[in-house]
């Protein structure tokens, strides 16, 4: 991402020019705070680091080499400025899988910011190369809002119906699966094949993945109605407004970027499932997203726009 100052100036009025970049080149020197920032309250790692990537403009990929700002949305690592050392990481307590639509622009996405941060509980996947979730469908949920969808701190009595069906000897799914793949499954998976009916405790952490679509809402039905993703336990999320400064035209403003629907979905699992105080343990994943959202801020604010 970069800005171009000649956007920033006000054509026929010198004053008003002057004054718009000196305000840019205060803006590429120092942050300026944002007191209506929402994302200020957040307990974030030092951003020194992209501070410093920011006056130094663009880099090169370590991996491809081609010039991006801050990382490549392409290989998902930090560009050469930005240290790998110096990126927070985030512990996840289930894996995440995020479909992104082909269509989706890279460049435009959040979810490369959940492989940054979280690189050891994140896949990204490109539609339609998605894995086959039919046989864990007793483990795994979906972000997406429907008829049939339910809210984070209804998952295990939700998930309960599903472990009936899926993981009970009788279950014709089970008795299906190959050998090989049964050796695969998670020990925490196996640990009581036949107990059915855990309690709400044991049941909501016995989800192990939540899948997540990186798309556009107009471009979401091709992959919401994909037979592979059919039978999954669907979760809404709460109403939160979005942030994002590329809000989708026509859409109402709580429909969220992927990483707020990722962040905001652990952070209500943390609390309604896992019963534990929330002390900002996932706030990292917004580290680049609050980043860039004070800086087009304070950018449009120089220009003139708010």
């Amino acid at each position: 991402m970069s800005l171009n100052s000649s956007t920033l100036l006000n054509e026929g009025n010198a004053q008003g020019a002057k004054r718009n970049t000196e305000c840019l080149e205060s803006l590429l020197q120092s942050p300026s705070p944002i007191q209506d920032n929402p994302l200020q309250q957040l307990q974030l790692a030092s951003q020194e680091v992209l501070e410093k990537a920011k006056k130094s403009g663009r880099s090169k990929c370590p991996r491809c080499n081609s010039s991006r700002m801050f990382y490549c949305y392409t290989c998902f690592v930090p560009v050469e400025t930005v240290p790998t050392k110096e990126i927070p990481t985030v512990k996840l307590p289930l894996k995440i899988d995020i479909i992104k639509h082909p269509n989706e622009t890279d460049g435009k996405s959040t979810a490369v910011h959940a492989k940054l941060l979280a690189p050891d509980d994140v896949t990204i996947y490109k539609y339609p190369c998605i894995p086959e979730y039919a046989e864990k469908r007793h483990e795994i949920a979906l972000i997406f809002p429907g008829p049939n969808s339910v809210s984070v701190k209804d998952i295990a009595f939700h998930l309960q119906k599903y472990s009936k069906k899926s993981v009970c000897p009788s279950d014709d799914d089970c008795s299906r699966e190959p050998l090989l793949k049964q050796a695969k499954i998670e020990p925490e998976a196996e640990k009581n094949p036949n107990e059915c009916i855990p309690s709400s405790r044991s049941e909501g952490t016995r989800l192990k993945k939540i899948i997540f679509i990186d798309s556009t809402w107009n471009q979401t039905n091709k992959i919401i109605t994909d037979e592979r993703l059919q039978g999954l336990l669907q979760i809404e999320l709460k109403t939160r407004k979005t942030c994002f400064w590329r809000h989708q035209k026509g859409k109402p403003d709580t429909y969220l970027s992927t990483i707020e629907a990722i962040y905001y979905f652990l952070v209500d699992y943390h609390q309604e499932i896992l019963k534990e105080s929330y002390k900002g343990q996932y706030d990292n994943l917004l580290f680049f997203f609050s980043f860039m959202y004070t800086l087009i801020k304070d950018a449009k604010c120089c220009a003139g726009k708010e």
